[in-house]
């Protein structure tokens, strides 16, 4: 169980920009290996992603200096540790970095290090990923929150919004919430068609839209819930992913589409409005990530009959974490491996968030890989929801299809416990 040797090279995520896989080679034979995933929409307190710089290669963005961390400082110093060790192993990965954000070896030279470790560790000790992860205790298949429409950064700022997406409220399985989602996706495509409004795809599969205001794609979305057969806030509830802080300029929350501004007051105010009007029962990032007079305010309005999760507001970082927590600021957060950049951390803030009583919601990034790690991380720790993008494009189907097997795997010890989560965690949805 000892890794005998460990070696990075640049390969590409979805997007076709250069990433960092590591593998992990244990004295048995055994081998793990980790693709670590890229953020367009990312916050100023994530760890930090160590790329090149130079433009003459890749527009500056290869990941040469951080696979050579990997091959030569990282891979000197873990040659001999026990691979089964994984909190002893990042541990020394972080000292090894030196810094707070990572910013020496870089987040993602060492995050590519710490998921191959565990993947050599579950594949030598013959388990499967997620109950490596969640020792043995990991049963609960999670509830999907998947992209109908693209935005943002996600799709050249076509809308100002970046996710417009739907749960399965009623689904009794997590295959029940594949099979909706696909009616309406397929719905939407039909109705986008129709309609004169498809640009295309956006970065995570969903359907790059030509909307002239951001309402518009509210209604529309709507309308391919019905198109689908489905009733609008009972079967089916609207997720949004607002991702705030890229509208938050000079003081103000600003719509480019629309050429409107807010303060923080009126921006709460407008949430506050489409919550009235729409079936939303999730939010992300509504408002930038430290804003934090208007987070707290925004909870006290919707927290009771809302999901309100928080990305860029506490970019998987435990101290934020605790902050928020302590502030009442949000009820859930989103965890994304490469935020944080060690997989001890990222369990960690699982864990913290779990034991608030908030909700966890384990997430892609927009630049992903073909690895199906944050599957099994989320039936792993039993954070019970999971947001990987669209239902299209392989790196999101990929996921998909990975708790399909877990839950196969799993048997009669599966769980779904799908939107009474919500419930269960104080949050009565309308």
């Amino acid at each position: 169980m000892k890794i005998k040797h460990v070696s990075a090279m640049q390969v590409f995520d979805s997007r076709g920009n250069p990433t960092v896989e590591a593998t992990v080679e244990l004295t048995d034979g055994t081998i793990g290996r980790g693709l670590v995933p890229s953020g367009a929409s990312t916050g100023i307190h994530e760890a930090v992603e160590l790329r090149d710089g130079n433009p003459q290669r890749f527009l500056g963005r290869s990941v040469y200096q951080a696979v050579a961390h990997v091959n030569d400082t990282i891979a000197n110093t873990v040659a001999g540790r026990d691979c089964t060790d994984q909190a002893g192993l990042d541990q020394v990965l972080i000292e090894l970095d030196g810094t707070p954000d990572k910013s020496h070896l870089g987040a993602n030279a060492i995050l590519s290090v710490s998921m191959a470790a565990a993947q050599a560790s579950a594949a030598t000790q013959h388990l499967p990923l997620y109950a490596s992860l969640g020792n043995g205790q990991g049963t609960l298949l999670p509830l999907p929150e998947i992209q109908i429409f693209g935005g943002g950064k996600h799709a050249d700022g076509r809308v100002d919004l970046q996710d417009f997406m739907i749960i399965a409220l009623t689904a009794k399985s997590y295959a029940e919430t594949l099979e909706v989602t696909f009616n309406v996706f397929h719905a939407a495509g039909r109705v986008m068609k129709q309609r004169g409004l498809l640009a295309g795809v956006a970065d995570e599969g969903g359907y790059w839209p030509m909307f002239t205001h951001n309402e518009q794609a509210l209604d529309v979305l709507i309308e391919s819930i019905e198109q689908a057969g489905y009733t609008p806030g009972k079967e089916v509830g609207i997720s949004l992913d607002i991702a705030a802080t890229d509208l938050f300029h000079n003081g103000h929350y600003q719509f480019g589409l629309e050429q409107r501004k807010f303060t923080s007051d009126e921006f709460t105010a407008l949430i506050v409005s489409w919550l009235d009007r729409y079936p939303i029962v999730s939010i992300e990032d509504p408002l930038a990530e430290d804003d934090w007079n208007g987070w707290v305010k925004l909870r006290a309005a919707i927290g009771h009959r809302c999901q309100l999760i928080g990305d860029d507001h506490f970019t998987t970082n435990l101290s934020r974490i605790e902050r928020g927590i302590a502030a009442n600021s949000a009820n859930a957060v989103l965890i994304k491996l490469n935020q944080i950049g060690t997989v001890t951390e990222t369990i960690a803030a699982i864990r913290k968030t779990q034991a608030a009583g908030w909700l966890p919601v384990v997430s892609a990034r927009s630049g992903e890989t073909e690895d199906t790690f944050i599957a099994h991380l989320a039936v792993g720790t039993n954070a019970g929801q999971l947001k990987v993008g669209s239902f299209s494009r392989s790196e999101r189907m990929a996921k998909w299809n990975e708790v399909l097997r877990i839950e196969q795997q799993l048997g009669p010890r599966a769980r779904f416990d799908g939107a009474e989560i919500f419930a269960r965690h104080g949050i009565v949805l309308g």
